[in-house]
C-alpha cells in the first residue's frame, strides 16, 4: 500500500500540477506573435542604436495550400505601442505554409518594406515537435528612404 501511495505522489501529482499550469488557451489554439521595426541605417536587422519599433504597423497572417498555393486562411493585426503584434489562431494548419507579412507602416518617414525582412514563416500545427502553443515570428522591418 505504501508503494502505491509513493507511486501516486511521484508520478501522478506532478502530471496534474503541470496540467493545471497550462494557459486557458484552447487545445487547438495557437498564438503567433512578433514585432515590427524601422531600420534607420539600412543594416537589415534591428539594433538599439540603428532602429526603433513601429506602433500601428499592419501585418498579415497568410496560410496557403502546399499543392495549389491557394490562400486558405488570412488574418490581419496591428502592432501595439511597443511594435508588437499578436494573432490568435484557432485551427490547426497542418499541411499549409503560413507566413506573417508586412502590409503597411504607420510611420510615413519609415514606410519602405525592407527586402528580406518582409515576411516570417511560422508553423501552425501541433504535430511539429513544438511543445508551446505560442509561435514566435521573426521581427520584420521597414526602412527609411534616405539614411539619416
Amino acid at each position: 500500500m505504501a508503494k502505491l501511495v509513493m507511486l501516486l505522489v511521484l508520478c501522478i501529482l506532478p502530471a496534474i500540477a503541470m496540467a493545471a499550469r497550462r494557459s486557458n488557451i484552447g487545445k487547438n489554439t495557437m498564438v503567433v506573435q512578433g514585432s515590427t521595426y524601422c531600420d534607420i541605417c539600412k543594416f537589415g536587422f534591428e539594433t538599439p542604436e540603428s532602429s526603433y519599433f513601429i506602433p500601428g504597423a499592419t501585418v498579415k497572417l497568410s496560410c496557403k495550400d502546399r499543392k495549389t498555393m491557394e490562400e486558405v486562411y488570412t488574418d490581419k493585426a496591428v502592432s501595439d505601442k511597443e511594435g508588437k503584434y499578436k494573432f490568435i489562431v484557432h485551427d490547426d494548419h497542418r499541411d499549409q505554409m503560413c507566413d506573417v507579412l508586412l502590409v503597411k507602416s504607420s510611420d510615413k518617414t519609415c514606410s519602405k518594406i525592407s527586402v528580406g525582412r518582409e515576411k516570417s514563416r511560422v508553423i501552425l500545427n501541433h504535430y511539429s515537435g513544438i511543445a508551446s502553443q505560442i509561435r514566435h515570428a521573426n521581427n520584420m522591418g521597414f526602412e527609411k528612404e534616405v539614411s539619416d
